[in-house]
């Protein structure tokens, strides 16, 4: 690691610091990769509005991979944005529920969901207007 690279093992704990995601070393650009990433932003907002089972996020995430619901969880739970339950029963029962931290998320992500769900149609006419320009 060059110096004066920083990583979020490096980030200064308990200084309340804040992140510069224009800085090229700055953790928070990884951060904003994990949060603005579709399957983080579907995951997060189903579990905003109850603790699910693993198969049960999988169908209600049309598209998503076992693969990859896997890997976004894992990820989520590392960053503390989601926890994960294990009861010992057979099978055993995983639950997932989101965490104080990634509830704070929750009203940004909803407003983005917001935003692109009734502006997609203005977003298409610009992309054909752009696209015919072009042409």
């Amino acid at each position: 690691m060059q110096e004066g690279t920083l990583t979020i093992d490096s980030f200064p704990e308990g200084t309340g610091a804040r992140g510069d995601v224009y800085a090229a070393n700055c953790p928070t650009r990884k951060l904003l990769d994990r949060i603005a990433d579709k399957w983080s932003v579907l995951i997060l907002l189903l579990l905003g509005q109850e603790a699910m089972r693993f198969n049960m996020l999988r169908r209600r995430t049309d598209g998503i991979s076992q693969k990859m619901l896997s890997q976004t969880l894992r990820s989520l739970e590392r960053d503390g944005l989601v926890s994960r339950a294990v009861v010992a029963t057979v099978p055993v029962t995983v639950t997932y529920a989101i965490t104080p931290l990634g509830r704070g998320l929750l009203g940004s992500l909803q407003s983005m969901i917001d935003w692109a769900e009734t502006h997609m149609e203005n977003v298409a006419t610009a992309q054909r207007a752009y696209d015919d320009a072009l042409n």
